[in-house]
């Protein structure tokens, strides 16, 4: 109980964090901290401000995808994600809300472009300024993506809104202007900024790369089922009839995304990070997809944050007893993962088992070993890089005796095996019900990592927000969706299917090339697999219209209740798959609503439908 309280004022402290920062957007208090003199007569004030605007991009994750698709479930109850796939969620509601917050981090940016050539020279140079400038631009575009993509047509400020402002003018722009003017404004910040930085200490910075990223992800929003010609959005109006959404679906969109994601790959500038940049001396994609996420920097990012804790992640998806069990993964990613062969489990020809212990160990040291459950064997890489499941040896513990102690008395072999099983250290019996579905994430966590000592290496590494592996699936899915016969597609997915350790699509699944409907499947099976754990399953199920399908909605793990009777791993009733959570959809959830108070506040505000 104690762990549950303190894990449930975890969940609370985000939720207040939340709302302490969304003062909404319009709201009249003058807020003279920001405003006096003093605070534009030194550089390390200004640099300070500009620091305060970056610190609203969501460093450490998009909470609203943590348990929200498929591939997750929050082990707590009573935290949010599940309050809202559990269909308790109205617009009265505080759940994930960004809308204030978002408009707090804009309206800041427009007080430092009007203020930032107040700083004397002989404290920052016009060059500098210059640079500011389209960093804090590049936020305010940011920030509207944000809201674009979570609530839909925002409300289009171009300068702060004075105390006498009438608050009952301020509508929604249309989806398309939306659009417009983000790329514009990514299009401004570019002309002020390197692609990327020479030097690392600007590491996280706005880059005009993570600005032409920015475009391609709001081009495949504009181009995605929700807002391509989305039948259900036809009635999305302004109160003065002013359409929302667009009326027709425009195939042509696909093509701009394309485009817009084949300017980067055009540029050059990054590249898919491989074991070998971090002093390999031959390719290994177990260690170059899990490595991706623990260097401090590579060429694979665009666009990260540096001041995130993954600390508090490490302990949240680690297993007990000195972790919390809280991140499950779930059965449904689990399936996702190909064989090592690069077939799915579903494929005849795969060589999938689902049932029985292996007989022997795995061909390479990442793989399954001997008396491993079959299910796990002979999987590709990304799957132990990034999957715990039932005795699978503990990823942050470092010593032999930091490893025993997440085994029984009867499994210390120095392996630290994890024991999801009902008896084991990690098991129902032991943590109560902090575990649902008898997995759990380990993608993120550091081998360097020890959660018995809570020493960590998590200032390494930052949390990305946008890197190269996304560009070039966001390339190839756009291609398939106007031009299916082209060439790049297979070219393309290769690259990531090859850093994975997978051979071509074209080898394994010839049938797939030019086929729209069958790579389109192949392409978003690839994105589930790559992206899991990052937020890109469950933006990728909104914007494709995909989350409403009952089989996204069933969410499934191991028989985690079933009494081993000290059988321990070799209790077989625990691998069967049970049915964890019947999750509720309606699809008014395809977008968030807008709070009641925003709506009392700019009566001009029109409603996310359904809501």
């Amino acid at each position: 109980m104690t762990r549950y309280k303190y894990l449930l004022l975890l969940f609370a402290g985000i939720t207040t964090i939340t709302l302490v920062s969304c003062s909404k957007y319009l709201d009249k208090k003058p807020d003279n901290l920001l405003t006096e003199e003093q605070i534009w007569q030194t550089r390390a004030n200004a640099e300070a401000y500009l620091s305060n605007i970056y610190s609203a991009r969501q460093a450490g994750g998009d909470y609203a995808g943590i348990g929200a698709a498929d591939e997750l479930s929050v082990s707590i109850p009573g935290t949010t994600v599940r309050y809202m796939v559990g269909g308790n969620w109205s617009a009265s509601d505080w759940y994930f809300y960004n809308w204030g917050g978002y408009y707090t981090a804009i309206r800041k940016s427009f007080i430092f472009e009007q203020n930032i050539d107040k700083v004397p020279a002989d404290q920052l140079s016009n060059e500098l300024k210059a640079q500011y400038k389209a960093e804090n631009l590049f936020l305010r575009g940011y920030f509207y993506w944000m809201l674009l993509r979570q609530y839909g047509p925002f409300v289009k400020l171009t300068s702060t809104v004075s105390q006498d402002e009438d608050m009952n003018k301020y509508p929604r722009a249309p989806f398309d202007t939306c659009v417009k003017f983000i790329n514009d404004m990514m299009d401004g910040a570019a002309a002020g900024l390197p692609f990327v930085w020479s030097s690392s200490g600007n590491n996280g910075r706005a880059t005009r790369g993570a600005c032409l990223a920015v475009k391609a992800k709001v081009a495949q929003w504009a181009a995605s089922p929700l807002w391509n010609g989305n039948p259900a959005l036809a009635s999305f109006k302004n109160q003065d009839g002013t359409a929302l959404a667009p009326s027709g679906y425009d195939v042509n969109k696909w093509r701009i995304a394309a485009q817009a994601a084949k300017a980067i790959i055009d540029s050059n500038k990054y590249k898919l990070f491989t074991n070998l940049d971090n002093g390999g001396t031959s390719f290994d994609p177990f260690l170059s997809v899990r490595d991706l996420f623990l260097t401090s920097w590579n060429d694979e990012i665009i666009l990260a944050s540096m001041n995130w804790q993954r600390w508090g992640y490490t302990i949240c998806s680690s297993p007990g007893p000195a972790g919390y069990n809280l991140y499950n993964a779930t059965q449904n990613v689990v399936d996702a993962f190909y064989m090592n062969n690069g077939k799915t489990i579903t494929d005849p020809a795969s060589g999938y088992v689902e049932t029985g212990f292996a007989a022997k160990d795995g061909d390479h040291y990442w793989e399954n070993k001997e008396g491993d459950w079959n299910m796990y064997a002979k999987r590709e890489p990304r799957f132990y890089a990034y999957i715990a499941y039932n005795r699978r040896p503990v990823v942050a513990a470092v010593s032999v005796d930091d490893k025993n102690y997440f085994s029984s008395e009867k499994n210390k072999d120095g392996n630290g095996r994890q024991e999801f099983y009902y008896s084991g250290k990690s098991g129902m019996l032991g943590m109560g019900s902090n575990i649902i579905t008898g997995y759990l994430p380990s993608k993120l966590l550091s081998p360097n990592d020890n959660l018995r000592s809570m020493s960590t290496d998590a200032y390494r590494s930052p949390y990305i927000l946008i890197r190269y592996s996304e560009i070039l699936l966001d390339y190839v899915e756009a291609l398939n969706e106007y031009d299916p016969a082209n060439t790049d597609i297979v070219k393309y997915l290769n690259m990531v299917r090859t850093r994975a350790g997978l051979p071509g699509i074209e080898t394994v699944y010839p049938g797939a090339v030019g086929n729209q409907e069958e790579m389109r499947k192949y392409i978003l099976r690839e994105r589930q697999v790559e992206f899991c754990f990052e937020g890109d399953r469950y933006y990728t199920l909104i914007r494709r219209l995909l989350m409403s399908k009952p089989e996204n909605q069933a969410i499934y793990g191991m028989n985690v209740n079933a009494k081993d009777n000290d059988q321990g791993f070799s209790f077989t009733g625990f691998y069967t798959r049970t049915l964890f959570q019947k999750r509720y959809w309606d699809n008014k959830m395809y977008m968030f609503p807008i709070q009641q108070q925003d709506l009392e506040r700019d009566r001009a505000l029109v409603q996310n439908p359904g809501w």
